[in-house]
């Protein structure tokens, strides 16, 4: 009986067999039925057990030139892969056509960061703020100074407290604190690692601000940045008013935390080049990490050549 069965027979076997033994959903089946569709097109005559991994390579170069995305190609490789695994229990397969193929890898999405003006435009003080400012928005504006100023994750910024405090009353000891007279901070990242990194100069000013009329925490702990009930901020409240900021002062893009860290990172990279210098004040483990930034850098570059150059601009 096998050997009458012509190729769409044995998927929609295969098919079926999904949807009595693995009990998957309509939609999944939908989803595998188009996958092994795009196979037997791609395939043509040729019978499934002639197939070998140089075809398969063949047919996903083919999706990937005519358009489709690395992820699209990777689900199909997978349902194709699936396919082969049960064939090869029902017919004399010598081995899965499709094993050790890989997608194309997904082209690296660029970080977003602000242009250097609108990034001073986002972290210093509204004209309207510059006398008497509510104590809301000196915290504010101190948070996004540092955000700015130091590249941290939102996460360890929230995490700081006003200075070091050792485990007490069974309070841990601190993750995260400010160092006024060093101009520093110190962080925990990823990992449990510490490092210290820089404060600028109008962070610090912000933050001696905010200082000066933080009131107590609620809780008595020695949080650096808190919300309204006098609670430690949380990331969600610091990007709600990270955003709402933003929005207010007219900034072009999506505004949240980490975009700070990334404008923070290819403006330091633009003035200095010092990549190593960008990884150890971002905490990455591995450089690797930090070269987006040198694409970042490239733009950069690549838009003041179109501005300037004369062989650049247009006829």
């Amino acid at each position: 009986m096998h050997a009458a069965r012509g190729k769409s027979d044995w998927l929609d076997a295969y098919l079926a067999q999904l949807a009595t033994q693995r009990k998957l959903s309509p939609h999944t089946l939908d989803a595998y039925g188009r996958d092994l569709r795009a196979l037997l097109a791609l395939s043509g005559d040729a019978p499934w057990t002639a197939l070998a991994h140089n075809d398969v390579r063949r047919y996903a170069a083919k999706l990937h030139a005519g358009g489709l995305d690395p992820r699209s190609i990777a689900r199909k490789l997978s349902s194709w892969r699936g396919f082969f695994n049960w064939l090869s229990g029902e017919t004399a397969l010598d081995a899965n056509p499709v094993d050790g193929i890989r997608a194309p890898k997904r082209a690296r999405t660029l970080p977003k960061a602000l242009s250097v003006d609108d990034a001073v435009r986002l972290v210093a003080p509204a004209p309207h703020q510059q006398g008497g400012a509510e104590p809301e928005q000196l915290c504010n504006r101190a948070m996004f100074e540092l955000l700015y100023s130091s590249g941290l994750r939102v996460s360890e910024l929230t995490s700081l407290d006003t200075h070091y405090c050792k485990a007490d009353n069974g309070q841990p000891a601190s993750q995260g604190w400010l160092d006024m007279a060093s101009f520093e901070v110190i962080v925990t990242g990823k990992g449990s690692k510490m490092r210290k990194v820089p404060v600028g100069k109008a962070a610090l000013v912000a933050l001696s601000t905010w200082l000066a009329v933080r009131p107590p925490a609620a809780d008595g702990s020695a949080a650096l940045f808190l919300s309204t009930r006098g609670t430690r901020i949380s990331p969600r409240v610091l990007q709600l008013r990270l955003k709402a900021h933003a929005l207010a002062t007219e900034i072009p893009a999506n505004v949240h935390p980490h975009v700070l860290r990334h404008s923070f990172a290819s403006h330091v990279l633009q003035s200095s080049g010092d990549l190593r210098a960008v990884q150890e004040m971002l905490g990455h483990s591995s450089i690797t990490s930090t070269q987006v930034y040198t694409a970042l850098d490239f733009q950069h570059l690549a838009h003041v050549y179109d501005q300037a150059h004369p062989r650049a601009k247009a006829k």
